[in-house]
């Protein structure tokens, strides 16, 4: 039997397309898989009485459990001073040498490029003094943490709000962390204007795939909650999806530090913004996300254009050249939802538009730059 040209050409676009259609399955189950794996060793672990730490468990214990949660670069950590003529503070690199005649050059020598630079490492004795709020000397103590590591990967996100809206900006994101199967701690301020949302991961992820998470929440949170200014919201730490020549990345200072603790800042909240009555035993309930997790979440929410500010080259089993678009960027999502029949406007010194009747995702609809107008 004869097969014509025309006829094979045709059994073979069949196959490829019943392959591709298998593929997508496959990946699918993939997913779905490790995303059940990674839960069910989570939940395993929480349910571990061993794993408990409470405010009556040994230092040692409690110290162990901080420095899992809060780890980033253990070779040298940054250390905050205060000047009380200048009334100037900030955080340096704790080093050995500091201010040593012939040895430091401050200010004029950056630390980061100090040829007689001796930074000392995170030890226990290090976090203990910073718990405590007290270092060996009497004085004040507070240390933080660079949360890149040298490879440019990290143990955690934190997302750092402030300004008056920060505790109704701070719900929204944490409500969509819970939608998303997210686990995040809300820790107030040292100065008590303000939270952090940490999310833990049970292993080292890279820096820029975190900040991809948390801009992906930081999308749905906006198309939920779109009469939220979001005006609270400052950065990420990592801060930085690569390490700055000559430096260790942004740092943020690390909670529970006596001091402003005793105040009622620096410590972890419920969501009434009420602190947990034991720090250490909510602590050490935290669920930990894996790559795995945190993966399945960034790929399906680039595919579907869910993450705010950033784009992404297409792979090569995306799709192929000649059908991508010529900036090789996705098409935005239609936007969902009933669209009024009408919208009332108003002509002023600028054009008015009543929102009330639209869908979230239209109104946080922000069209690609080559598509705007200055309408002035």
């Amino acid at each position: 039997m004869i097969v014509s040209e025309a006829d094979e050409i045709a059994a073979i676009t069949a196959r490829l397309t019943a392959l591709d259609a298998e593929r997508a399955d496959l990946e699918s189950r993939l997913v779905r898989l490790r995303t059940g794996e990674a839960n069910r060793r989570a939940t395993v672990t929480e349910q571990s009485p061993t794993a408990r730490v409470t405010g009556a468990s040994p230092p040692t214990t409690k110290i162990a459990l901080f420095r899992s949660l809060f780890r980033g670069r253990e070779d040298v950590f940054p250390k905050r001073w205060s000047n009380p003529r200048s009334g100037k503070s900030g955080y340096s690199p704790a080093c050995a040498n500091e201010w040593m005649p012939r040895l430091c050059g401050k200010p004029k020598v950056k630390c980061g490029d100090c040829p007689n630079r001796h930074f000392l490492p995170v030890t226990e004795a290090v976090i203990t003094q910073h718990l405590r709020g007290e270092g060996l000397d009497g004085r004040d103590f507070i240390i933080g943490v660079y949360p890149m590591m040298a490879d440019e990967s990290c143990w955690f996100l934190a997302a750092d709000f402030d300004k008056k809206s920060w505790r109704d900006d701070v719900a929204a994101f944490l409500e969509t962390c819970r939608i998303k199967n997210i686990p995040a701690a809300l820790e107030r301020s040292r100065s008590g204007n303000g939270g952090h949302v940490w999310i833990f991961f049970a292993e080292q992820i890279p820096a820029g795939l975190a900040r991809r998470l948390g801009a992906h929440v930081l999308t749905e949170t906006m198309e939920r909650a779109p009469d939220l200014g979001f005006d609270s919201y400052d950065r990420f730490f990592p801060n930085q999806d690569t390490m700055p020549a000559g430096g260790f990345g942004n740092l943020i200072a690390l909670p529970l530090q006596r001091r402003p603790r005793d105040a009622g800042n620096s410590v972890f909240l419920d969501d009434q913004f009420e602190p947990h009555p034991d720090q250490w035993r909510y602590l050490s309930g935290v669920r930990k996300m894996t790559l795995a997790e945190v993966t399945a979440l960034t790929d399906e929410a680039s595919r579907q254009g869910r993450i705010l500010g950033v784009r992404l080259p297409i792979d090569d089993d995306d799709e192929e050249p000649w059908l991508a678009s010529p900036s090789r960027r996705k098409p935005e999502a239609p936007v969902s939802g009933p669209l009024p029949e009408t919208v009332d406007m108003v002509l002023g010194n600028q054009v008015y538009i009543d929102r009330t009747a639209l869908p979230p995702a239209l109104v946080t609809f922000r069209a690609p730059s080559s598509e705007r107008r200055d309408t002035g």
